[in-house]
């Protein structure tokens, strides 16, 4: 089944990303680690393979491109 995301432009979505995207090195215990990865934002494009987040930052604006095959699970806001 497919997710038509178009249903939830401009809600604000709360995404967990795959692990392996925040995968980090531990220099002190020579190890990898992996860090779970959150991304959030209001949906403001959809694309084939990838959502366009809108959010501010440190006074900015910043625009997230996730690539849908990156996503764990989503939570959908009507904020």
């Amino acid at each position: 089944m497919k997710m038509d995301w178009r249903l939830h432009l401009n809600k604000t979505l709360y995404v967990t990303m795959h692990e392996n995207f925040g995968l980090a090195f531990d220099p002190k215990a020579n190890t990898p680690i992996f860090e779970i990865v959150f991304k959030s934002g209001k949906l403001v494009e959809v694309y084939e393979d990838a959502l366009m987040l809108d959010t501010t930052r440190e006074n900015q604006n910043v625009k997230i491109y996730i690539p849908l095959n990156s996503i764990k699970c989503v939570e959908i806001f009507d904020i």
